[in-house]
């Protein structure tokens, strides 16, 4: 017989209030990404935190008269979606080619932006699109841009590493035919060796691109705010600035300041002076805006990766043409050394193998000088690597950024690469296989900024114009999803902050229409999103 007591004391702890519930969402597929792989039906917040996972009936349980609920009608919830190497949303002031689908197309739009223009104004393109959208699947050169106007500079952007210029555009910024490539650069030629217009990475430097319209800053802090939101609409609820001025982080830690960010922010920023970085502590910030590194490069795009082997097809140098390192190798080595020691983290754009090569290089001479080891230094796109680079990445604790160009750029890659490089870019099995940490995002707007775009890429290595390439380099879904959560999380030590729905993490979320795990495979780059929360805070529902 039990005693009263014991009675008393269960009838008491049933009685004892429940922690206050802010908000439930129940009745759907809650796919943790915890540990364990756990599946659940619903959650519960309170303060802007997970309060709890489980059951529709255990979660309803913990509702108050004042808790908000959200049936979700049986649609899948998935922590928050990061995106590890972000510059803008793209568009801008320039001529728009994001739509353009052939040569003519791209004309016709620097036509009729001419015919809107003064004569000798200087016209640009926006640099969110690329050749592998054109039926052509090659770049328009400078005969052709004459064609469209030559009565205006012009100057096409494509990507962050190349221009390519008009006649009128050669002769304004004093481009002879005689010309010579400059060291970490590369001056186009049609193969009678005439200017064909292309100017990459640092041949570019003689051309000043006009200064965008100025705006008060008021108007400059709505219009970051302003795209912000729209990746809200997408799914993301963190970012990772790939190269931002101090003065842009001001920026953003003023919208937080007036509760204004719909989403989390980190700032990789751009080494210029040490004089940029004084007043400022290397791990600065909180878990809205937060200072992530120092970002630097030591080769190019597409065009211009730097390779152990040469290209098969690059501007009619076959066979002799590695690439293009970008920065001298000392200074780069001692920059790095210079930084780790004043406790700086830095991640470092390399595309080719020999530009991970010299990465490599550099971080290994810095940890002998303090240990970098799980200091969360990082490998910016990592395109080639090769099997002698995963235990020397995986001593160090780096991290690699993987990003999704191959599904835009195939042909391209193709062309300057070959088939066999082209289709081991970005080896995500590889480096997952290897125990490196790997987080996923965009580099937008070189490439298209939707996540759920880069999520189909890795898992079905699909592209838009080229079919499946690197079939063997597929990974689960569930893995590409911990890749663009979780791992997102851990370039910046917020692994235990956010990066999967347990109780006490961060409540950024992302409610799908279809269950991403069991869809049609195609389903998942189109997939509908429901909403979108941060900090237990709806910042877009459809």
């Amino acid at each position: 017989m039990r005693r009263p007591g014991f009675v008393l004391a269960l009838f008491l702890a049933a009685c004892e209030p429940r922690e206050p519930t802010d908000t439930i969402l129940v009745n759907g597929k809650v796919v943790t990404l915890d540990a364990a792989g756990s599946i659940a039906q619903a959650l519960a917040i309170r303060e802007g935190r997970i309060l709890a996972v489980g059951t529709t009936e255990e979660i309803l349980d913990r509702a108050g008269s004042a808790t908000e609920r959200i049936d979700l009608g049986g649609k899948t919830v998935v922590p928050g979606l990061a995106d590890n190497h972000y510059h803008s949303i793209g568009g801008g002031p320039g001529v728009d080619l994001s739509r353009t689908r052939s040569l003519q197309e791209v004309l016709d739009a620097i036509s009729a932006r001419a015919a809107e223009t003064p004569e000798g104004e200087v016209i640009v393109t926006n640099s969110d699109w690329h050749e592998g959208q054109l039926t052509e699947q090659r770049l328009p050169y400078r005969d052709e841009l004459d064609r469209a106007t030559s009565r205006h500079p012009v100057v096409v952007v494509r990507g962050g590493h190349e221009y390519i210029l008009n006649s009128a555009a050669l002769n304004r910024w004093g481009i002879a035919e005689s010309v010579k490539a400059p060291e970490g650069g590369s001056v186009g030629r049609y193969p009678d060796g005439r200017l064909n217009g292309e100017l990459v990475d640092t041949a570019r430097r003689p051309v000043t691109l006009p200064p965008r319209p100025e705006v008060s800053a008021e108007e400059r802090l709505k219009g970051i705010a302003d795209e912000l939101h729209r990746l809200s609409e997408v799914g993301l609820t963190s970012i990772r600035y790939a190269s931002a001025s101090r003065a842009f982080y001001r920026d953003l830690e003023e919208l937080e300041k007036r509760g204004e960010l719909p989403l989390r922010v980190s700032v990789l920023l751009r080494f210029q002076d040490e004089a940029a970085l004084e007043n400022l502590a290397p791990d600065a910030g909180d878990e809205w805006v937060r200072v992530a590194g120092i970002k630097l490069g030591v080769d190019g795009g597409f065009e211009g990766g730097l390779m152990r082997e040469p290209y098969e097809e690059p501007w009619g140098q076959k066979g002799t043409f590695y690439g293009l390192q970008t920065v001298p190798t000392e200074p780069y080595i001692e920059l790095v050394r210079a930084l780790n020691q004043k406790g700086w983290r830095v991640a470092t754009h390399a595309v080719g193998d020999a530009a991970i090569d010299l990465v490599l290089e550099a971080y290994e001479k810095a940890n002998q000088d303090r240990s970098i080891v799980d200091r969360r230094f990082a490998i910016e796109h990592g395109f080639i690597p090769r099997e002698d680079h995963f235990p020397r990445i995986k001593a160090l604790g780096l991290h690699v950024t993987a990003q999704d160009h191959l599904y835009l750029a195939a042909p391209s890659l193709m062309k300057y690469w070959g088939d066999s490089r082209a289709r081991w870019v970005t080896p995500l099995r590889a480096y997952i296989d290897a125990g490196i940490s790997v987080s996923l995002g965009t580099d937008t707007p070189v490439v298209p900024y939707p996540p759920l775009w880069v999520l189909y890429h890795f898992i079905t290595r699909d592209t838009i114009s080229a079919g499946v390439m690197g079939e063997d380099q597929r990974v689960s879904r569930e893995e590409a999803l911990r890749a663009m959560t979780l791992g997102g999380a851990a370039l910046t030590f917020e692994e235990d902050l956010k990066g999967t729905l347990e109780p006490g993490k961060l409540a950024d979320l992302v409610v799908l229409d279809e269950d991403i795990l069991t869809c049609e495979p195609e389903r998942i780059r189109d997939m509908g999103i429901s909403l979108t929360m941060v900090g237990g805070k709806i910042v877009f529902r459809r």
